[in-house]
């Protein structure tokens, strides 16, 4: 099986921790392939950045599929051109926001997204109208740490703890979701740091490493989206690209 991760934006620098992370955790009979855009942004943290890394986004997923592979993960939490990309493909395309919505909403009533990046915040607003989750998010909290900080894991950590163990004590929330790809290493440290705070029996989800098991899992049995739903597009003649 063969899985391939895009990261949306200009980062090719990101490319061999990407390949560490998701091939650590893949099976032993899935090949992980990484790469990232040519053009497009350096970083994708809003709505306008995911727009702008879109195009590229669904280039790099057409391709996958013309060589071979078996599914796409586009790694981010905004999954920019994820929609559109499944009428130009046949093989699964997860983002992983999406993903980790749907299968929060079974795990509990109600969850919460914890994000490291403030500016995420009402994308994840936007998240939910468009998965109909509106009454199952509970809340969606930002760590309030400047970006210039963000490179201090620790004070990053206890923030996300702070926030995770605020959203289950305040707003209801059953669930947490981790809202950043590229700092899932800390999704274990936080949910031990809420059972220290005596919050046990709280699933906190890697958005990632959720993604990649359902790509695993449609593989393995034959699933992917509907072309009632999304139809491959008329060939049209489209200026500049």
């Amino acid at each position: 099986m063969k899985i391939r991760v895009i990261i949306p934006a200009v980062a090719k620098h990101f490319e061999p921790v990407a390949l560490d992370y998701y091939s650590r955790a893949a099976r032993s009979d899935v090949e992980i392939s990484v790469v990232s855009l040519a053009e497009g942004p350096s970083f994708v943290g809003s709505l306008y950045q995911a727009a702008l890394a879109a195009p590229g986004t669904v280039s790099r997923i057409a391709e996958a599929e013309r060589e071979g592979v078996d599914a796409v993960i586009c790694d981010c939490m905004t999954d920019p051109g994820v929609e559109a990309a499944r009428e130009v493909v046949s093989i699964p395309v997860l983002g992983p926001a999406e993903t980790s919505f749907h299968i929060a909403a079974m795990l509990g009533h109600r969850f919460s997204v914890v994000t490291p990046i403030d500016s995420l915040v009402p994308v994840f607003h936007h998240h939910a109208r468009r998965t109909g989750l509106q009454r199952q998010l509970a809340s969606v909290r930002g760590v309030n740490i400047p970006s210039s900080e963000l490179g201090n894991e620790e004070r990053v950590l206890q923030s996300l703890i702070h926030q995770a163990a605020t959203a289950i004590r305040d707003d209801g929330a059953h669930v947490i979701i981790f809202g950043s790809t590229g700092m899932a290493r800390l999704t274990a440290s936080v949910k031990q740091g809420i059972e220290r705070e005596g919050l046990r029996g709280v699933p906190v989800i890697d958005p990632a490493i959720l993604s990649l098991k359902i790509a695993e899992a449609f593989v393995d049995i034959g699933l992917s989206h509907s072309k009632r739903t999304y139809p491959t597009p008329p060939e049209k003649e489209i200026a500049g690209y």
